[in-house]
């Protein structure tokens, strides 16, 4: 009997999370496990090896393998990247500085800017100078370049990030400072804006250069260790990475531009949502992840994720933020995950986040010396989470220090301690309805259209209360929520987008150039398939362009034809209406304009094709662990049926109140709501009619 194994492993901030499914050619039937260990940071890939060793995953017998991972992000956010140097168009030094105008906390004297993550120092200013049309208007000069590279040699510099003015229209300019760079001194690490980002707007795409330079040789070193580690344990498959944009791409690729690895960990949980959503017929999403220490959630209209180059990181109430101008899955994410903080402010007001506890000490009942109530304690406390089986069994719950802690909070608002734990889950419910409403209400649908799928560890705990909150009619809770994302990636083709300014009027006159140029993007990406030997009959192309009225600043994002037609022009321009008319509620009579083009190219790659999984007979009641008062919250405290959810079967059907345990997560059913186990062993939660 011969098998084909898919990994996916996905290293997150406490866990990194393994999903290992195989199928035999010749039977076809199919196991799925998963496993969990502990992230090992600095040294990531011994995780990835540690989580394979622990599901007993024989490297050699791996066909395909996904990664993603959250070591992009952290670099950042930690500010533990490269030391990095900028070399920009002459007058342009203190671009990062300058930034926008778009402070959020606008009526604080006192704000201050988000720090470059390039000193001043060490951005260097070269002359020349390209127009908006891209001609030279005045030649690069090299002459000054040694005496910079010894500066940054002497400054300990490892990356180089170069973003002229009008590289986005002309990048040769860019091309001779890499070129020459490389002459002089190959040790370094160089990006330029042009490989990042082809868009106009000279400080996002300089920003967006500078983090990719400033993560690329961590990252490097991260995915050549990984790869190592693989092959000395005779792994001869193929290995991909995880994208934000919701695609793989091949280990070479996502070297040499990092940055596109910035959010791989929520574009697979939400490409995995669209993915199962297709295969159980519901294509209108709202996918919803919950980890340990934040929410993030999207909208998938028709079976689409959206997809957006318009991302910040570290964009709070106060401070604007950092631009990355690459596609990244649309979301909102906010600060309330199962070890948010629950906090009391001056005015004797209850908070919940966004600060965390994190991994270490996390929340009390770890027992690690936390002293401040989360969610999770809240969720104890009112024995919605089992505190003898507390993450899976593998962890005694401390609740002489949830009490303790739970006691103080009360003493502070003058309530008893049950009270006080409703408080932190209702707060927290209402923190994430909000950022449900951010992803439908405010941009035009009704959520009561949408099915929910949520997942993460703590996505199934609240997930029917914020679907109630909403009007949201059903609730799926995926097979493999505690490890989604890794499952996600199982799910994903390998996908490469190019996008670029080009700026003209949309009518019958323009044609022929758009499609010069989008057969000009087509081939670049083409030509970068080829070069890995990916068979022409799995290639596919998907064009998008971004329009605008005359003369306005933000432009939608359109579907197009690969190759437009005159007669065509007139159904792009109404369906760029019709959207902007759902997101902003209104239509001008103004001429529209495409300002740029954006092109994805995806080649198919071997995925798991799941089958229904066949009853062995058992029985509801073999499921069933007993019962106890569960509190929740709006509706009381009621005693609940708890249920062993690894054992269950298709068919398998029971009501709420209830509680289900599973291995990485917890399912809160409420009182009026009804459980259905579908085909693949995916848990439906619908309100009793």
């Amino acid at each position: 009997m011969t098998e084909r194994i898919f990994v996916a492993t996905d290293v997150g901030g406490t866990f990194t999370d393994l999903v290992c499914f195989s199928e035999s050619t010749d039977s076809g039937i199919q196991q799925l496990k998963t496993a969990k260990s502990d992230t090992t940071p600095p040294n990531f890939e011994a995780g990835v090896l540690n989580v394979l060793d622990k599901a007993q995953v024989n490297v050699h017998d791996i066909d395909v393998m996904a990664h993603g991972t959250t070591v992009v992000i952290n670099a950042l956010t930690e500010r533990k990247g490269s030391k990095t140097a900028l070399i920009t168009s002459k007058g342009f030094r203190d671009i990062l500085e300058i930034g926008r105008g778009n402070r959020p906390d606008f009526f604080n004297l006192n704000y201050q800017k988000p720090e470059p993550y390039v000193p001043r120092y060490l951005r260097y200013q070269i002359e020349e100078r390209i127009s908006y049309l891209g001609e030279v208007q005045t030649s690069l000069n090299l002459d000054c370049l040694p005496e910079m590279l010894k500066s940054m040699k002497s400054e300990g510099v490892e990356a180089i990030a170069i973003c002229l003015l009008s590289a986005y229209i002309n990048p040769d300019h860019e091309r001779a400072i890499a070129a020459a760079i490389a002459n002089y001194d190959d040790e370094f690490e160089v990006i330029c804006s042009y490989q990042v980002s082809r868009e106009w707007r000279e400080y996002e795409r300089t920003s967006t250069t500078v983090l990719s330079a400033y993560v690329q040789p961590i990252a490097s070193r991260y995915l050549e260790n990984l790869s190592l580690g693989l092959k000395e344990r005779d792994f001869q498959g193929q290995l991909y990475v995880m994208q934000s944009n919701c695609g793989v791409d091949t280990l070479q690729a996502a070297k040499q531009v990092p940055i596109t690895m910035v959010e791989s960990g929520p574009a697979s949980g939400f490409w995995g949502a669209a993915a199962l959503g297709k295969i159980i017929g519901e294509k209108n999403i709202i996918a919803l992840d919950i980890g340990g220490t934040t929410a993030k959630c999207t909208l998938i209209n028709n079976g689409e994720v959206p997809i957006s180059s318009d991302y910040y990181i570290e964009r709070s109430q106060t401070s604007a933020g950092y631009p990355i101008m690459v596609p990244v899955v649309d979301l909102v994410e906010i600060g309330n995950g199962g070890g948010s903080i629950a906090w009391v402010d001056e005015f004797s007001k209850l908070h919940v986040g966004p600060q965390s506890a994190g991994a270490l000490p996390g929340p009390v009942a770890y027992g690690k010396g936390g002293l401040n109530i989360t969610t999770t304690d809240a969720n104890l406390a009112l024995g919605r989470i089992n505190a003898d089986y507390f993450c899976g069994g593998e962890i005694k719950a401390d609740m002489q220090g949830v009490e303790s802690s739970l006691q103080q909070l009360a003493d502070k608002l003058s309530l008893t301690p049950t009270e006080v734990a409703r408080g932190v889950i209702r707060i927290a419910n209402n923190n994430m309805v909000n950022a449900l409403k951010l992803v439908s209400i405010n941009k035009g649908h009704d959520p009561r259209d949408f099915t929910m799928v949520a997942f993460g560890g703590g996505g199934a705990m609240h997930a029917c209360a914020l679907a109630t909150e909403l009007g949201i009619k059903k609730v799926i809770i995926p097979a493999t929520a505690a490890v989604f994302s890794a499952w996600g990636m199982m799910m994903s083709d390998i996908r490469r987008d190019r996008l670029m300014t080009y700026l003209c009027a949309f009518d019958n006159s323009k044609v022929a150039a758009i499609n010069e140029q989008i057969q000009q993007l087509k081939n670049e990406l083409h030509d970068s398939f080829i070069e890995e030997n990916m068979p022409e009959e799995r290639i596919s192309y998907q064009v998008f362009g971004k329009f605008r009225y005359q003369n306005q600043e933000h432009s939608i994002e359109v579907p197009m034809p690969i190759e437009l037609v005159a007669n065509e022009v007139a159904n792009v321009t109404e369906l760029f209406q019709q959207m902007y008319e759902k997101e902003y509620t209104y239509r001008l009579d103004s001429a529209v304009e495409l300002v740029g083009l954006h092109l994805v190219g995806q080649a198919e790659i071997s995925k798991i094709k799941l089958s229904k999984k066949k009853p062995s007979g058992r029985f509801l009641s073999e499921a069933i662990k007993g019962e106890r008062l569960v509190d929740y919250a709006l509706e009381g405290a009621h005693k609940a049926v708890i249920y062993n959810g690894d054992l269950f079967e298709p068919n398998m059907s029971f009501s709420g109140p209830a509680i289900i345990e599973q291995t990485g997560t917890t399912i809160v059913v409420h009182p009026n709501q009804d459980v259905n186990i579908d085909d693949y062993l995916n848990i439906i939660i619908t309100k009793s009619e």
